[in-house]
């Protein structure tokens, strides 16, 4: 890579050379990152719409329709271009403006679910600790205050990355050997030497997952001690049923996050980071929504209820078409 010249301002594009090596299997990727994404889309979509048909929203069944929503948003941002480029055999380009929006808003979305986690590690902290002051503590009006907070902390921790990241010169190939803007690809391209470029990342993930992973391991011990209190074996396995979702999802997300941004930008690996990211940028997002459906008892109630009012409503329908036809004869 020619490192001798550099260019910066907003005229640059930058070229994603993600799949350029997989000629032969591009159709076949495309068809597997299609049907991921309809499924990772439907999932979603069935939680959110479960949890808006609920009338009475528990705290979790809250955090629950945030955290969809911004499963929703997040494959939206980096998986309908991953398609558009893989039907396109020429390669892809990328403007300046829309790369540096693009990772705003990735990792944006994923600030804020990191911040979501930990305020679902505090939910089931209160609920299992302070069983008696759930209902005062945790009112509708805290919970929607604490998810503004998540998604206003993300964003705005996003907006200092990406001012730091696209301030750089870059090299004038442009070339980005990944499937999207991701901040470890920039900073590869970036014609700097110094680890004084990697500062805004390393406070970014101190932020963004070092903060968060503290308070949920706090919650987490207290709920431990709390549940080891518990006489029976069949109370502690209830206590600890309550928490296996979140905690599967907290170990998907953060195993991810910390593996592929909480390192050096000399181990910057094209290949390994392509891989790890197609797992949280597809995989993930669709595991998600069949974990909480499988385990969670509040959206299993809420999406049952949901496909009985639709049941009910199609049947309603059909008796009004079949009397209608009777009538008419």
């Amino acid at each position: 890579m020619d490192r001798s010249n550099h260019t910066t301002g907003a005229t640059v594009d930058f070229l994603l050379f993600g799949f350029s090596d997989l000629l032969r299997l591009r159709p076949l990727l495309f068809f597997i990152f299609l049907i991921v994404h309809l499924a990772t889309l439907a999932g979603n979509l069935l939680i959110l719409l479960a949890v808006i048909a609920e009338p009475s929203r528990p705290p979790m069944l809250l955090f629950l329709c945030q955290l969809s929503a911004i499963e929703l948003c997040y494959t939206l941002v980096i998986v309908p271009k991953t398609l558009v480029d893989l039907a396109n055999p020429a390669g892809s380009s990328i403007s300046f403006v829309a790369c540096a929006t693009q990772m705003h808003f990735f990792v944006a979305l994923g600030g804020a679910e990191c911040f979501l986690l930990a305020a679902m590690a505090y939910d089931r902290y209160v609920a299992i600790c302070q069983p008696l002051h759930y209902i005062a503590m945790m009112s509708q009006g805290f919970c929607l205050q604490l998810a503004a907070v998540c998604c206003l902390g993300g964003f705005a921790v996003s907006l200092g990355l990406t001012v730091a990241v696209f301030r750089l010169p870059f090299c004038s190939s442009h070339h980005i050997d990944h499937f999207f803007c991701d901040v470890p690809a920039l900073l590869h391209v970036a014609c700097t030497r110094s680890y004084i470029s990697e500062l805004p990342l390393l406070a970014a993930c101190i932020i963004l997952l070092l903060f968060p992973i503290l308070l949920i391991l706090s919650s987490y011990t207290c709920i431990t001690i709390a549940v080891m209190r518990i006489r029976g074996s069949a109370g502690r396995s209830k206590a600890f049923s309550t928490c296996a979702s979140h905690l599967t999802v907290t170990l998907l997300h953060y195993g991810c996050a910390t593996f592929m941004y909480v390192r050096p930008k000399s181990n910057y690996s094209p290949g390994r980071d392509k891989v790890i990211s197609l797992v949280y940028t597809n995989i993930t997002p669709l595991l998600y929504p069949l974990i909480y459906s499988l385990r969670n008892k509040e959206i299993k109630g809420a999406m049952r209820k949901l496909l009985q009012k639709r049941l009910a409503q199609s049947n309603w329908y059909t008796f009004k078409r079949e009397h209608a036809q009777f009538a008419t004869h």
